[in-house]
């Protein structure tokens, strides 16, 4: 017996690391950015992105992203 999704898969993808300045959205070292993780819903991203985002509000330069990937995958279904 197979289960039918219901709701449609939205794909997001937690990433940040050291900036180049406050004001950039370039990486210091690319290198050294941390791939927190892909998730399937924004809830879960949200989450993972808020806790890291917390644990690094002393570091000025570090900043976290969430990234839309369903959005890059099927532009036109977003």
């Amino acid at each position: 017996m197979t289960t039918e999704v219901t709701s449609k898969q939205l794909i997001h993808l937690v990433i940040g690391g050291e900036m180049t300045s406050v004001e950039s959205g370039e990486f210091a070292n690319l290198a050294a950015v941390d791939v927190v993780g892909v998730f399937p819903d924004y809830a879960s991203a949200y989450a993972a992105w808020k806790q890291k985002a917390q644990a690094t509000v002393d570091q000025a330069q570090t900043r976290y992203f969430i990234v839309h990937l369903h959005r890059l995958l099927d532009p036109a279904r977003s």
